[in-house]
């Protein structure tokens, strides 16, 4: 099988535990304001390879997962735009004995995504905004998708963490962050909740595709209102 692949990264620490190989697919339906990589929104901007090819790059570094407790994560884009593609790369790192996650959106039906998530042993679930109004402001589309995926998590017993990037201006209403709080709360599967701080490292990438970017004059959050969401989410 052979899908679009927009970059392979070995080195990975903070997309799940251990030392990770990164597999970012191309593809999201996603228009995220602060996305960094614009250039991964189509499928045509990876570039066509078949599993073998990539468990080849993946297998490279097979000692460093076993020894770090680390393993593969397939991110995106949106890994599930690609869900047979992705279902076969998880199905190999299984049999070669390689832990897996999956970094998502959540934007999939769950006919589409129940697949892959039989051979996914962590969900590193971007829940983008909790308030529908503000998720569409941030993302461009609906809600409902993510938790979907959310439910089906739940349903499947997978272990999940839960990511928020926070933005001044933009999703760092606290009584949006405390009404997340308290609705996680229903999710036992949730281990573990990390607030990501706004960067603008991919803003370049915006120029250079001539997207209007509009978040030019957004500062980082403070390290106080990272810790204060922290504290918050941490809670559930």
């Amino acid at each position: 099988m052979e899908g679009y692949v927009h970059s392979i990264y070995s080195g990975g620490m903070v997309d799940g535990p251990g030392i990770r190989c990164i597999v970012f697919l191309s593809g999201c339906p996603l228009r995220c304001k602060y996305c960094h990589n614009p250039d991964s929104w189509t499928l045509q901007s990876g570039k066509p390879m078949t599993v073998a090819e990539v468990m080849d790059e993946i297998l490279k570094y097979k000692n460093y997962y076993k020894t770090s407790g680390g393993g593969v994560t397939v991110s995106g884009g949106e890994p599930f735009i690609q869900a047979a593609f992705l279902t076969e790369i998880l199905k190999a790192c299984k049999a070669h004995g390689i832990p897996t996650a999956v970094d998502t959106s959540g934007y999939a039906n769950i006919d589409v995504a129940r697949e892959p998530l039989k051979y996914t042993d962590l969900l590193l679930l971007d829940i983008k905004a909790f308030d529908p109004t503000t998720y569409r402001r941030v993302t461009g589309v609906e809600i409902d998708k993510t938790l979907g995926i959310l439910n089906l998590s739940r349903e499947l017993g997978i272990p999940t963490w839960v990511r928020y990037v926070l933005v001044p201006g933009l999703t760092d209403d606290m009584d949006e962050i405390r009404d997340l709080a308290a609705f996680l709360k229903g999710y036992d599967n949730v281990k573990k909740v990390e607030v990501l701080p706004f960067h603008k490292a991919g803003e370049h990438k915006w120029e250079t595709f001539n997207i209007p970017y509009e978040l030019t004059e957004t500062l980082p959050p403070p390290a106080a209102m990272v810790d204060e969401v922290q504290r918050i989410l941490s809670a559930q």
